[in-house]
């Protein structure tokens, strides 16, 4: 494998992980994953190589074992990282703070002390949305003040970008791109991969399919007072194929040496902000399907609301959104039906 073509995807058998492998083959990139499986499982380099054409080479190890990684970095020479690996439910992180700042911050000092032992100088972080907290300002851009985390896993979002600037202002020669996305839906195109936890599912499309489908007997909405025009939550839904294409993009960018800075920061979103209720709307007008829900009490750790700008990806990067709403809810449906009886 050449070094400049290989790439580690840490968290690659996950969701984002597995769509952006994905692209990463389409792009001519070799690929090694580290993934520990505690929320996702080995069918998905299945998925992807049906898809690609292509094996994976992965490991089953946990990056918090710096030991065991550091043999993976022996084995391999990466011309760079992308680092999804991380606990990522945020009402989890409220109940059990300590296995979060465990497993997402320690997973982190691992990667950036074995790219210094091993020389790999470019590294692109998964970080989110999360980081900008309850703002009072929206759009939110790159240069919003971060106020307080509303939640453990936030916190280790913005941690996680300290980190990577500190480590940068010590490290002239290692690049850095946090790339913070905003609520990634939907399944790669074929309907052959797409969202699929071990554990339960937390993320509000997985648990609109499950409920269309009969898995789960009725969908419950967290909260419909909150100050928005319909009283739910509103996110920036952005379908996760238009994600994987701003890692590679961005991977791109750091390797070809067009960064001006060693450490920076993006938006990836769709700039349009959608409540809970108009995502619901939407998926009963692309299945057909009429959904039982409810609403529910609100949930600890939920902001209320957040959407993006997302210039500066289309600009430096030459990222731009390709799918809107109903192709995320159209996409995640066909993946579910295609899971349906897996």
């Amino acid at each position: 494998m050449e070094k400049k073509k290989t790439i580690l995807v840490t968290g690659g058998s996950g969701y984002i992980g597995s769509h952006t492998i994905i692209e990463l083959f389409t792009n001519g990139f070799d690929v090694v994953s580290i993934d520990n499986q505690s929320n996702s499982s080995l069918d998905a380099y299945k998925h992807v190589e049906r898809i690609s054409g292509k094996k994976v080479d992965h490991y089953s190890v946990d990056l918090c074992d710096i030991d065991a990684t550091r043999k993976i970095f022996e084995k391999y020479s990466f011309g760079g990282i992308i680092h999804f690996a991380a606990y990522k439910a945020v009402g989890e992180s409220v109940e059990n703070p300590l296995k979060y700042y465990h497993n997402n911050i320690s997973s982190l000092v691992t990667i950036l002390s074995l790219s210094k032992e091993f020389s790999v100088s470019n590294l692109i972080f998964s970080s989110s949305c999360s980081v900008y907290g309850n703002v009072t300002t929206l759009p939110v851009d790159e240069n919003t003040a971060l106020p307080k985390a509303e939640s453990p896993y936030a916190f280790t979002k913005q941690i996680g970008e300290v980190m990577l600037d500190d480590f940068c202002k010590i490290n002239s020669d290692f690049n850095a791109i946090a790339l913070r996305y905003f609520n990634p839906v939907g399944a790669h195109e074929s309907g052959l991969n797409g969202e699929s936890p071990i554990n339960k599912p937390n993320n509000l499309v997985p648990i609109i399919t499950g409920t269309a489908i009969g898995k789960i007997p009725q969908l419950t909405i967290h909260g419909g007072d909150y100050p928005t025009r319909d009283g739910t939550c509103v996110r920036d839904y952005i379908h996760v194929s238009d994600i994987a294409d701003a890692h590679v993009l961005a991977m791109k960018f750091l390797i070809e040496k067009r960064n001006t800075q060693n450490y920076d920061v993006f938006n990836l979103g769709t700039g349009k902000g959608i409540s809970v209720l108009e995502a619901i709307s939407a998926f009963e007008k692309v299945s057909g399907q009429k959904l039982n829900y409810k609403i529910g009490p609100k949930r600890p750790g939920d902001v209320i609301a957040v959407y993006s700008d997302s210039k500066k990806a289309e600009t430096l990067l030459g990222w731009k959104c390709k799918h809107d709403i109903e192709s995320m809810m159209r996409t995640s449906w066909l993946w579910e039906q295609n899971m349906k009886g897996k």
